[in-house]
């Protein structure tokens, strides 16, 4: 048997867009500790391919295709996993004691293979700037921490949902600011709906956030209340995006040009994005967007909106990281930045 066929193979099986994806990566490559493994990342669609490849949630971590913390009586599913930990806590993914304790358990070597430790599942600065979303074997992954654990961020077409969300969209790009819930009757009656109820239902789901008053204080990509990140839409208004991602979205959502202005949350220093045709030009030309997301679940507004900003560069944004070790995450290029908000909020406004 050949080095190659030897090696522990890791999969972590995750729906499309998974927000607790990097964690797992993350947890899985701190657990390796330079050991050799290959690991893959694969997306899976539908509840027949969770079926057939094992998959009880995601993201799911198969050890040579076994998963070492199935519950008893677990069934395949695409739904969102959560993972308790030995103090009690609940997290997107398996701690790195309970990794490391799987890993001994099946068998992986403790030290690495001569000339294979750069092929394990190390992060490094170049892996972070990786565009490919289906590779084989995984490098790693900066994947969407902002799109409802993978469920997307269009509401269904049912009983208004979609409907109603798209006119509290429009509405913002139209006059920078939410609509209030009566403006949106007509559009819920066509449902048979009051504008509160579907409002209700859209925050549950969170494709929007209510204040106390039940009035409208978010629908992604929009916040009605000030941010970091101020987006002027071409022939429209300015607006306040939620996060670094969100302000990216809005010109794919909208396909007008922008200029998104921001600051580096470690500096102060200006970040800005101009789209012209469609074409965006970043300012400074090494900014980056740190992706992350705090454990625990929960609302994105609440999780991971605060810690998806733009930074002038890799610097300030591992010095950002360093700061904040409560908030797993990666730090993206620009190209793949732009791709997760482009697949997050592009299809909003689609019929």
């Amino acid at each position: 048997m050949s080095q190659e066929e030897s090696r522990m193979r890791i999969t972590v099986l995750t729906v499309p867009e998974c927000p607790n994806a990097p964690l797992a990566v993350e947890r899985v490559t701190a657990a390796l500790a330079g050991r050799s493994a290959a690991v893959e990342l694969v997306e899976v669609l539908d509840q027949a391919q969770a079926t057939e490849l094992g998959m009880t949630g995601s993201p799911t971590v198969l050890l040579d295709g076994v998963d070492p913390f199935a519950p008893a009586g677990a069934v395949p599913s695409i739904s969102c996993r959560l993972y308790r930990e030995a103090d009690g806590a609940v997290s997107g993914a398996p701690s790195v004691a309970a990794l490391r304790a799987a890993l001994d358990g099946a068998g992986l070597p403790e030290t690495a293979v001569p000339g294979d430790c750069c092929e394990a599942a190390a992060l490094d600065a170049n892996a972070l700037e990786a565009d490919a979303l289906d590779t084989d074997v995984l490098d790693t992954d900066a994947l969407d921490a902002v799109g409802r654990g993978g469920q997307g961020r269009r509401a269904p077409a049912q009983r208004g949902l979609r409907a109603v969300q798209q006119a509290v969209l429009r509405h913002f790009a139209a006059t920078g600011a939410a609509p209030e819930p009566d403006v949106l009757e007509p559009v819920a009656a066509a449902a048979g709906r009051s504008a509160v109820e579907v409002l209700d239902e859209l925050a549950r789901e969170d494709f929007l956030t209510l204040d106390a008053h039940g009035r409208i204080a978010a629908a992604y990509p929009f916040s009605a209340a000030p941010t970091r990140h101020r987006v002027r839409i071409a022939d429209g208004a300015e607006v306040w995006s939620m996060c670094a991602i969100d302000a990216l979205g809005i010109p794919a959502m909208l396909g007008r040009d922008v200029v998104i202005s921001s600051t580096d949350p470690v500096t102060g220093d200006p970040v800005t994005v101009t789209t012209d045709g469609g074409t965006p030009v970043w300012e400074p030309a090494g900014a980056v967007v740190f992706v992350g997301q705090r454990p625990g679940g929960g609302p994105a507004a609440a999780v991971c909106c605060d810690a998806l900003n733009f930074f002038t560069g890799g610097t300030t944004a591992r010095a950002w990281a360093d700061e904040h070790p409560e908030v797993p995450g990666h730090i993206v290029g620009q190209a793949r930045a732009e791709e997760i908000a482009t697949r997050t909020f592009g299809p909003l406004l689609a019929p």
